[in-house]
């Protein structure tokens, strides 16, 4: 689904990554992690993609916000295992989002 996102200005925090072939509980974490991210103050929405490169953009209300939920301890098991077991290598990028539109 396509994230409803307010009228800008908002963030949007951009995580590309490649897998591991490990798989060890990543599919129920990502779940986990999408649905305590939508619980956290000044989220806004979420999209995802995976097919060789896997692309989750989710959308927020403020810098803090995104600070906050980079801090939130679930988050930071989730961000471990990561660079632990499940990607062989990522990227964040966190970006003002000044104008949209939509079809």
């Amino acid at each position: 689904m396509i994230a409803r996102t307010p009228q800008p200005p908002y963030y949007a925090v951009i995580f590309t990554s490649l897998r591991s072939d490990i798989d060890n509980g990543y599919a129920s974490m990502a779940v986990h992690m999408e649905e305590l991210a939508s619980q956290q103050p000044g989220f806004l929405g979420v999209e995802s993609a995976r097919e060789e490169v896997g692309i989750t953009v989710s959308y927020w209300e403020s810098l803090d916000a995104i600070k906050n939920w980079k801090a939130n301890m679930q988050h930071s098991v989730a961000q471990q295992r990561g660079r632990d077991e499940w990607y062989t290598s990522y990227k964040t990028r966190i970006c003002k989002v000044e104008h949209d539109y939509e079809f």
